[in-house]
């Protein structure tokens, strides 16, 4: 018998991912027709070819996304070790982003206001992963006047541009059924990940899957080995992909208006670009003991990166993103230092107060952000409080020491960041 969703414990058995015996079968037959040349092709011209068969659409809206997603496909192929199911999850992912801005390419066409659709005062939650932004995004997320992203629009922004006006507007559509099965199909394969990070096809999702669309986003670099496109991200301007960001979040208030919602660590490493495209944006940054963060993230990220391959090396993880947090913290801190950033943008909230009191927490945003929260929303919040508790969905098991991290090390890099924000030791 299964042990009950509060029972369940995720395991820190990371070299050895967890496989139904009914997908571990599909991988043996698909490693055996790959070896006789077939499998599933991450090729451009394949890619391409297939987003215009199930679109019935013919161009793109620009190039932006060639290069990235050539480099990707390239690390997908050389360095990500995938097994067949993986190959195919992975293909889905990049065939996405071509579907998407073919049909995003065409609305814009029939709809040229859709480019003129304003993005006033967007709210912006960020913070080192596991810092609290996800419980912080789904309480806000229930304030009438703020519009996050939500999990099926993610997967599929744009409508068919055929499609009835209603569906626009979020009425069911085969939008969400895609989200749905992507939703049971990710419980099947991986349920350790939804008691660490529940994905859900109808709730608030991290906005850094809008920057997939353009390459430049970071989910591929956190679900699979792909260092050189890491290396090659890193190295690049990210601004043009903060403007196509823009657009795509145009797209999406256009069907359904607000004053956006984002969250997502991503911009934590990007507040430069982001405060260029978004001038006027309202920034909520939340703080962690790095101790719990880092080492809680890595064990995160092996068990995302188990969904697509069989070897998972988690003193790999440990460096590479151990590095990365640092990375991120440090250039998020010189950025709140430079010349010409208005500390009225951001907001700082600590986790242990979020967990403490998450209510008093939310008050302070909504003054900070110029809200009034009504008796209604207080209620709705609390209620969505009691309903999720903490270890709902499992207890997340790990260890500093799991994946090659040293304790002193991690808080001798993060001091300055431990001491600038007042972050105390859980």
């Amino acid at each position: 018998m299964s042990a009950t969703p509060e029972a369940r414990t995720t395991s820190r058995d990371y070299r050895r991912p967890y496989r139904p015996w009914p997908l571990a079968a599909a991988n043996r037959v698909g490693r055996a027709l790959g070896r006789v040349g077939l499998q599933t092709s991450f090729r451009e011209s394949s890619l391409v070819a297939a987003a215009r068969r199930s679109t019935g659409l013919h161009f793109f809206d620009d190039d932006l996304f060639r290069e990235p997603l050539r480099r990707l496909a390239d690390a997908l192929e050389r360095e990500a070790d995938l097994h067949p199911l993986g190959r195919l999850i992975a293909r889905q992912g990049l065939l996405r982003v071509y579907r998407s801005r073919l049909l995003r390419a065409a609305l814009v066409d029939l709809h040229p206001e859709i480019e003129a659709t304003p993005v006033e005062a967007p709210v912006f939650i960020v913070g080192l992963q596991r810092t609290g932004t996800t419980v912080l995004h789904r309480l806000l997320s229930l304030e009438p006047a703020l519009r996050p992203l939500i999990s099926w629009e993610a997967l599929s922004p744009a409508p068919d541009p055929a499609a009835p006006v209603e569906t626009r507007a979020g009425a069911r559509d085969s939008r969400m059924r895609l989200a749905e099965l992507a939703e049971k199909s990710l419980r099947y394969i991986a349920p350790d990940f939804f008691a660490i990070h529940p994905v859900e096809a109808h709730s608030p999702e991290e906005d850094v899957l809008l920057l997939d669309l353009c390459g430049f986003g970071t989910t591929a670099e956190a679900s699979q080995h792909v260092p050189s496109f890491s290396r090659w991200l890193e190295s690049m301007d990210h601004r043009p992909a903060y403007r196509d960001f823009r657009s795509w979040i145009q797209l999406l208030l256009w069907q359904r208006p607000g004053r956006w919602l984002g969250k997502t660590p991503h911009h934590l490493e990007h507040l430069d670009a982001l405060l260029d495209v978004f001038p006027d944006a309202r920034i909520i940054q939340t703080h962690r003991d790095p101790l719990r963060v880092v080492p809680s993230f890595c064990s995160m990220i092996c068990h995302a990166r188990g969904v697509f391959s069989d070897r998972v090396d988690p003193h790999e993880v440990g460096r590479h993103w151990g590095n990365k947090q640092i990375r991120m913290v440090e250039r998020a801190m010189a950025l709140r230092d430079g010349d010409g950033v208005r500390g009225e943008s951001f907001i700082d909230v600590h986790y242990r107060d979020l967990v403490t009191d998450p209510l008093k927490q939310v008050r302070q945003i909504y003054d900070f952000l110029g809200l009034a929260l009504s008796s209604e929303t207080e209620a709705q919040m609390q209620g969505w409080i009691d309903a999720n508790p903490r270890n709902r969905l499992g207890h997340h098991r790990y260890r500093v020491e799991d994946f090659g991290l040293v304790p002193g090390e991690i808080d001798e890099r993060l001091a300055d960041y431990r001491a600038r924000f007042d972050i105390p030791r859980e």
